[in-house]
């Protein structure tokens, strides 16, 4: 029997399209060989539809590789505007650093200033604090915001879990977080145009109802994984239900809740930067106004302050979150000191790499 299929079709017997021996070993393999066929098939179709739809998206939006390559002379002229060109000592090429530190002074996107004198930069340009400028109402917009939200979103996490609202009437909280996630915070403004019009308050407004659906669906997760014991505990002493949720549920995803809110501050400083673009004010509403009139030195001013504002949040956040993880080692160096050592770093990391192929 097993001579007369091993006489049969290679293609057959290797894609286990052959007739079931009488063995249960035969019939194992073939059973083996017909899965793996199987998973073959769905990834080749899988493949042929990811293909189609890749083109098909690249058809709708007009992508095309010829403009891309008839603009891109633009584009590299356009590079002597985002970094000018200057000298140093008369002959080392460099950026002229100094435009951009002039334009961020005089368009007030660190302070806002008035003639006179005084202030921090007062000896160097005559002029006095009066006010903070773009970059801080970019923090100032993401930092209320996410409070604003803070309360909302524990609530309707709190809500949200079945062991405080019985299901299924929890999906009905769950569900309202589901909605404000849908809507994008650049929606949420433009819904909120009425209240405000277009500005730093709206735009508040708008990352405190993000702020509402992400966060509280994060702590909602975090509340179906806690443990039985510490409520049962509470709730045996006779404690009430306010005071099981505040001491038995919420006591015990406080180091989360620490750690999701502060990369929620991260992910709203991002979030604020998008809405100024729109009108609501920041860095983001000068970064449009110079591009509008194609300033492409202005344009990398705030470009630069929008990576340094995102990259320290970022840093903060992370250095929170690490400090509230149990059992994690965590950095005490400043970030001057770690930007000063990254180079031996990664050199004596790359050393390393090398002995361990030697060995």
């Amino acid at each position: 029997m097993s001579q007369e299929r091993g006489d049969g079709n290679p293609l057959t017997t290797y894609f286990g399209l052959e007739e079931i021996g009488d063995s249960q070993v035969e019939q194992k393999l073939t059973e083996l060989k017909r899965r793996k066929t199987t998973r073959r098939l769905y990834t080749l179709l899988g493949i042929i539809f990811g293909g189609g739809l890749f083109l098909f998206s690249l058809n709708a939006v007009g992508f095309s590789l010829g403009e891309l390559i008839r603009q891109w002379p633009e584009f590299v002229n356009a590079l002597g505007g985002y970094f000018p060109p200057t000298t140093i000592f008369g002959f080392i090429p460099f950026v002229d650093v100094g435009q951009y530190w002039t334009f961020m002074i005089d368009a007030g996107l660190i302070f806002e200033f008035e003639d006179g004198t005084g202030g921090i930069f007062g000896p160097m340009y005559g002029k006095q604090i009066v006010g903070p400028g773009a970059m801080f109402i970019t923090l100032a917009i993401a930092f209320a915001g996410t409070v604003l939200g803070v309360p909302l979103a524990l609530i309707l996490s709190v809500l949200a879990s079945e062991r405080v609202v019985p299901y299924p009437f929890n999906f009905g909280f769950r569900a309202i977080m589901s909605v404000i996630r849908s809507i994008p915070a650049l929606v949420w403004v433009l819904i909120l145009i009425p209240l405000g019009g277009v500005g730093s308050f709206t735009a508040t407004l708008a990352v405190g109802i993000d702020t509402v659906g992400y966060l509280g669906r994060l702590l909602t997760d975090e509340l179906e994984e806690i443990s039985e014991g510490p409520i049962e505990g509470i709730r045996s002493v006779g404690a009430s239900k306010s005071q099981i949720v505040s001491f038995g549920m919420l006591s015990q995803v406080f180091r989360e809740f620490i750690a999701w809110l502060a990369f929620d501050l991260e992910h709203n400083v991002r979030v604020a930067i998008g809405l100024g673009i729109i009108g609501a004010g920041g860095l983001g509403l000068e970064l449009n106004i110079q591009r509008r009139t194609f300033n492409y030195t202005e344009m990398m001013a705030c470009i630069l302050l929008i990576l340094l504002l995102v990259g320290a949040v970022e840093y903060l956040s992370q250095r929170v979150r690490s400090s509230l993880r149990e059992g994690d080692d965590v950095e005490t160096e400043g970030i001057l000191t770690i930007l000063w050592k990254a180079p031996k770093r990664i050199v004596s990391a790359t050393a390393g790499r090398g002995r361990d192929r030697d060995r």
